[in-house]
């Protein structure tokens, strides 16, 4: 059989998305795990910079996808109130972060076969742990999530340098984990799954 260059074979597809709820797709700075049960405000329901682009263009690509959460349901829900309704949320497992359960199982409820090509996306140490244990390429978010835990507005107020400080931090305990790849958010994953994409394609796994 001829030898065919990577660089001009065909891409291969991601399988599937999990993402974070809570420090991903809404709730910028993971703050909702700090308060009240009864308290919520509109800043952490709204979707994060880049996320309904991106869920958008999964969503047209064919690529399944869901959220994953460790709050009680109904907080969840207030908080993915702004996310599309076609993205479900993934089933509830009794074991908690960073087991690699509730990985598995939105899988499964996805219907996907394998996990060949999956991918994680979360600011979440606990649940970029459950990625890896779970075997998945994991994306770590460093700027919106726990580790910067600022919402929007306090991380506007920031100066350059104050940002820069505090996202090299996250960047460095993200990396310390073991996850494929750092963003600051979803506004920059289009470019990072390409890269994962032609990762696989050079026979690279997670």
């Amino acid at each position: 059989m001829p030898h065919v260059d990577p660089s001009i074979q065909a891409s291969r597809p991601l399988t599937a998305v999990l993402f974070g709820l809570s420090g991903c797709l809404v709730d910028f700075g993971a703050r909702v795990r700090l308060q009240p049960a009864s308290y919520l405000n509109a800043e952490q329901a709204q979707a994060t910079p880049g996320a309904l682009d991106t869920l958008r263009r999964l969503h047209q690509q064919g690529i399944p996808c869901a959220w994953l959460e460790q709050l009680p349901q109904t907080r969840s829900h207030q908080l993915a109130a702004a996310l599309p309704e076609w993205l479900k949320p993934a089933p509830s497992t009794a074991s908690p972060w960073p087991a690699p359960d509730a990985c598995w199982r939105a899988l499964m409820d996805l219907e996907v076969k394998s996990i060949d090509g999956c991918v994680l996306v979360s600011g979440e140490p606990a649940l970029l742990q459950s990625g890896l244990n779970a075997g998945l390429w994991t994306i770590g978010l460093a700027s919106c999530g726990s580790l910067c835990g600022m919402t929007p507005s306090e991380w506007q107020k920031l100066s350059l340098q104050e940002r820069e400080i505090k996202r090299g931090k996250a960047t460095m305990q993200l990396f310390g984990l073991g996850v494929h790849s750092v963003i600051d958010h979803l506004g920059e994953l289009n470019t990072c799954l390409a890269d994962i994409e032609l990762r696989r394609l050079k026979g690279e796994k997670p």
